[in-house]
């Protein structure tokens, strides 16, 4: 039996209101698809960015650790070649050294403190011999009596002259003074700049080569924990403190009592051919 045309109408009113239904689910369900696969793609963002900075992070500690080793071997300051500080002393019966003895400072130098050196060499003659600084090689360390040392009994081996930024044993830096170097002592504490212009002057002092020894600078430049002025200089038998390195004095000690004919116990021995390897020659 045909349906009135009402019963049609509302027969195709429910039919569309189900169309517009099932299109708003199917436009739900399709929103609800593409922002899970907005969040997927978002999650896989967030997990490639971690990645990336997993994997700089992992670069720059390898690099820092590679730079770090490479500081560790190159040398602290200038030259060309890895420092390498002369051992310590040990073994053998420990030596105390006498009080030296001070005697007047003829040098013409202000400031110049000298002590007895009479016959090391012959010529010098400066005090009585009873007092004179011991030349003896003893094995063992020994205690100086002067801070730092100008001479006395030492090790046998003699350490290479030059610059080095740590401490070194006083009984082989005494044995280079024997040889006629000149050691140049900081405090520890003294600023850069003024360790840099200590550095310089040295490096401008010439190349010396008596009795035809291989040429050296005959200096050594070290620090020295306990210094009793910032900067000392030192040569077997004399000491001049300074509290700069600028102080013209250091100049004119250098020139007076470096490989000194006057001075040097043992001219023409070498400073080079010992232990040890210096930042600079």
């Amino acid at each position: 039996m045909p349906l009135p045309d009402g019963n049609l109408c509302s027969l195709r009113d429910v039919s569309a209101r189900g169309q517009v239904l099932m299109s708003k689910g199917a436009r739900n369900r399709q929103r609800a698809a593409r922002e899970k696969v907005a969040q997927m793609r978002a999650q896989q963002r967030r997990a490639e960015r971690r990645r990336n900075l997993i994997i700089v992070g992992a670069v720059v500690v390898v690099i820092g650790a590679v730079i770090g080793i490479v500081v560790a071997v190159l040398p602290s300051g200038g030259g060309s070649s890895t420092q390498v500080i002369p051992p310590a002393v040990s073994g053998g019966t420990p030596v105390v050294q006498p009080a030296a003895l001070v005697v007047p400072n003829a040098s013409g130098i202000r400031g110049v403190v000298a002590y007895d050196t009479t016959g090391w060499p012959a010529s010098s003659h400066n005090g009585p011999a009873a007092r004179a600084l011991a030349h003896t090689h003893v094995p063992g360390p020994v205690t100086y009596s002067i801070t730092p040392p100008v001479g006395g009994a030492h090790n046998a081996t003699w350490m290479n002259c030059g610059i080095y930024d740590k401490p070194v044993p006083n009984e082989h830096a005494v044995h280079n003074l024997e040889h006629g170097a000149v050691w140049i002592t900081y405090q520890p504490s003294l600023p850069k700049s003024e360790v840099d212009a200590l550095r310089a002057f040295v490096e401008r002092q010439s190349v010396l080569s008596p009795g035809g020894q291989a040429g050296s600078r005959y200096l050594d430049l070290t620090p020295y924990p306990g210094l009793p002025a910032p900067v000392v200089a030192s040569s077997w038998g004399f000491q001049l403190r300074l509290t700069s390195p600028t102080d013209p004095r250091l100049q004119a000690f250098v020139s007076k009592f470096r490989v000194s004919k006057t001075y040097t116990p043992e001219y023409g021995a070498p400073c080079t051919g010992g232990i040890g390897t210096p930042l600079e020659k």
